[in-house]
């Protein structure tokens, strides 16, 4: 086991490092010591009986150090224990979304963001919450690609999926099951113990797709488990186009889903608006928790404590020996 120190905050000291030196510094300079007007005062000066002692050069040393250790201390020392496994909650998940045109709907609640931006913004604040979790993204449209590999840099997976757009991958079409085949891909090679794909939609695979049973089956062998979250409704319903008039929205196959999600030992949710959706990514953070030991995180052991405990020390010392040991003039 090897230790090594490092501050949590090492800005402080560019302020209190100076101030600590600066402030001694003023009052050699410009302080004044106490005066007392007393009969004998000049005939005590020319007879040199005015005290020597040491217990002044002391008590400066003693505030000196309190002041030093107040600086450094608020710098927030700690111990860095970077061997040592620790037990974490952590599994990898892919996030597979849907990129396809009718992802551009706006009929959720606030009628101001698409179907795609309330999917984009609970997916962040999914990832927000998982800690200690490895994460990728795969899109899709008429194609499927890998847009971020399961990765533990939350700032990346995030930057990624606010920076997605629809047209990012050609938008005509929804290939659903060749998009579970790439992130079966991603996760093929992970250890950890728990693997997990969420699988976001507002359609049904399209023309030219693969067969959906194929994915279901090596993600059973992989131990994959697929949660899928279908978007807007399984019935038919009907728009008004600017320009085509009343044009059919796509239904989700809510039945596909249910049989993923069965299949792999997921479960299925249907989102019919943002609360909804933010709803079952609640869920699914509370239903997958797994433990295991990870030696890529460091254990920190705070010292502020003992940062406390010393300067305690030194402060009772002063007034122990300011009142009972050196309390004359």
């Amino acid at each position: 086991m090897e230790y090594f120190l490092r501050l949590a905050n090492p800005s402080v000291l560019y302020v209190l490092v100076p101030l600590v030196f600066l402030i001694p510094l003023l009052r050699s300079r410009f302080g004044m010591s106490a005066r007392y007007r007393f009969s004998l005062a000049s005939w005590t000066l020319r007879a040199g009986a005015q005290s020597k002692h040491i217990h002044q050069t002391i008590f400066w040393w003693f505030h000196f150090l309190i002041l030093a250790l107040l600086a450094f201390f608020c710098a927030k020392p700690q111990l860095v224990d970077s061997r040592s496994k620790i037990q974490v909650q952590g599994i990898d998940i892919v996030l597979v979304l849907d990129a396809s045109g009718s992802m551009q709907f706006k009929d959720y609640d606030d009628q101001h963001r698409s179907r795609f931006d309330v999917a984009k913004d609970e997916a962040i604040r999914f990832v927000e919450k998982r800690d200690h979790d490895a994460i990728g993204l795969v899109i899709f449209g008429n194609d499927a690609i890998s847009r971020c590999p399961i990765t533990h840099d939350k700032k990346i997976v995030k930057n990624m999926i606010s920076e997605l757009k629809l047209g990012d991958i050609d938008p005509d079409g929804t290939k659903l099951a060749t998009a579970m085949v790439t992130a079966i891909n991603r996760l093929k090679r992970s250890k950890a113990k728990s693997k997990i794909m969420i699988l976001l939609t507002d359609g049904e695979p399209s023309e030219g797709d693969m067969d959906p049973a194929a994915a279901i089956t090596i993600a059973q062998k992989l131990g994959i488990k697929v949660y899928t979250v279908g978007i807007g409704s399984e019935e038919p319903e009907v728009f008004m186009h600017p320009f085509y008039g009343m044009v059919r929205k796509p239904s989700v196959n809510k039945k596909l889903l249910d049989t993923i999600a069965q299949g792999t030992g997921g479960k299925s949710f249907m989102a019919h608006n943002a609360q909804d959706m933010r709803a079952i990514y609640d869920t699914i953070d509370a239903l997958e928790k797994t433990e295991y030991e990870t030696p890529i995180f460091s254990r920190y052991y705070d010292l502020f404590g003992y940062g406390v405990a010393a300067i305690l020390v030194l402060i009772f010392a002063e007034l122990f020996l300011s009142t009972f040991v050196w309390f004359g003039i």
